[in-house]
């Protein structure tokens, strides 16, 4: 892959493309690496590889350029300045650009030599190594000050709740992950202690991932009490932003790293649930937060305590332009 000379500037004022396979969490750490660098057009592409490339992404095969059908093929004729891809089918779709001219940014271990690729971002708890490799401590994502701010501005009724602010943040089983009712009973119950001994308000919201068995328990919480309760679009629009804006401490379940940078871009406070039950590369990443002290396990106090915000997208995105040199 060729990279940039010493001397040379990339006008970012040219489109710049992201590219995913639609899933939530990649859509969101492209648009938020692409928003932060892109100072003119910026083309999301949602892509779904035909196969064989989709068993085989990110690894090229003959006639890999129509791997996405013919728009994107047709795309490629005039490539962007800049192709931000998250995910192996994305892989694959910023290799192609790559090749027609474009600067690669591959965010996610792409499970093949990152010299195929301008620059490849991957979390520091993936162990991915390299001279073109930068690593993130957790996800990418767009909460900063201005986020942040945009937030209250758009859930103005959350910030007229009595505090503490507790909000809770839920996510679901995963592989690394056991999330189960007696669990999930063991938290909502420690939380309700919590909040009957000081006042205040719960927020609570759960994901995609979480089980209706668990979003269920969540809806059966005591209505009378201050604060939310949102499980689904039935409950109207999803106040996440809201929750992370207006927290004056942050509870989560340990299943998500996506979740968990978010919850540790704010300056709250921030506990999980039971971290000793997450295993494998995760727990790598929950391990450095703890060893930092931007997080804390789950007690009865919830006691503050100081918090620097964790914001690794301003700090790649700045590796990103001056290692592609780009303006």
């Amino acid at each position: 892959m060729e990279h940039a000379r010493p001397g040379d500037a990339h006008d970012l004022a040219c489109t710049v493309w992201t590219l995913s396979d639609g899933h939530a969490g990649n859509v969101r750490q492209a648009a938020a690496l692409g928003e932060a660098l892109a100072a003119g057009t910026m083309r999301a592409w949602t892509l779904r590889a035909r196969a064989p490339w989709r068993w085989c992404a990110p690894r090229r095969l003959p006639g890999s350029r129509g791997a996405f059908g013919p728009d994107f093929a047709q795309a490629l004729a005039a490539p962007p300045l800049l192709a931000i891809g998250c995910g192996r089918q994305a892989a694959l779709a910023t290799r192609l650009a790559g090749a027609t001219g474009a600067r690669s940014v591959q965010i996610l271990d792409p499970r093949i030599d990152p010299r195929h690729w301008d620059l490849v971002i991957a979390p520091e708890h993936d162990g991915l190594a390299g001279a073109n490799v930068l690593a993130p401590l957790g996800s990418l994502h767009p909460v900063d000050d201005a986020w942040l701010r945009a937030a209250r501005e758009a859930f103005p009724a959350l910030g007229a709740l009595p505090g503490p602010r507790t909000a809770l943040l839920v996510g679901g089983p995963s592989r690394h992950y056991r999330l189960d009712a007696d669990a999930f009973a063991r938290l909502l119950a420690r939380l309700a202690r919590t909040v009957a001994r000081e006042g205040g308000s719960l927020l609570a919201t759960a994901s995609r991932r979480t089980p209706a068995a668990l979003a269920a328990a969540l809806r059966a919480l005591p209505a009378g009490a201050p604060g939310l309760r949102w499980t689904g679009e039935a409950d109207g629009r999803n106040p996440y932003p809201g929750l992370l804006a207006w927290a004056d401490r942050i509870v989560c379940t340990p299943d998500s790293v996506n979740m968990l940078s978010e919850a540790c871009a704010t300056r709250a406070p921030v506990f999980v649930f039971e971290p000793e039950r997450l295993g494998g590369r995760p727990r790598r990443f929950l391990d450095a937060l703890l060893a930092r002290g931007r997080v804390r396990p789950v007690d009865d106090a919830l006691a503050p305590f100081e918090a620097e915000p964790l914001r690794e997208t301003a700090r790649i995105a700045a590796l990103v332009r001056e290692r592609l040199a780009l303006r």
